[in-house]
């Protein structure tokens, strides 16, 4: 099997087989056959996103979440929803 120069760099580099397909826009399969034939281990997933988050000192998937909306800003957003469909029809 002829492997892609561009696959097997990020291989090397130690990028997860999802990571490179998300990066080069093929499927995930393709990376697995190539790191298959250049008999390489599967990627460590935990310790690349330690490796990567150590510098910044955060995790690389931390996004902030929403704020819980409380029962008194529903019911408000609810009367203007209301409020707004009578207006409409």
């Amino acid at each position: 099997m002829k492997v892609r120069a561009d696959i097997a760099a990020l291989i090397r580099e130690g990028h997860t087989d999802e990571s490179i397909a998300h990066r080069l826009g093929c499927h995930r399969d393709t990376v697995r056959c190539a790191r298959r034939a250049l008999r390489l281990p599967p990627a460590d997933k935990l310790g690349r996103m330690y490796a990567e988050a150590w510098p910044t000192e955060r995790v690389l998937s931390d996004k902030p979440g929403r704020a819980p909306t409380s029962p008194a800003q529903a019911a408000a957003n609810r009367q203007a929803l209301l409020a707004a469909l009578m207006e409409a029809a």
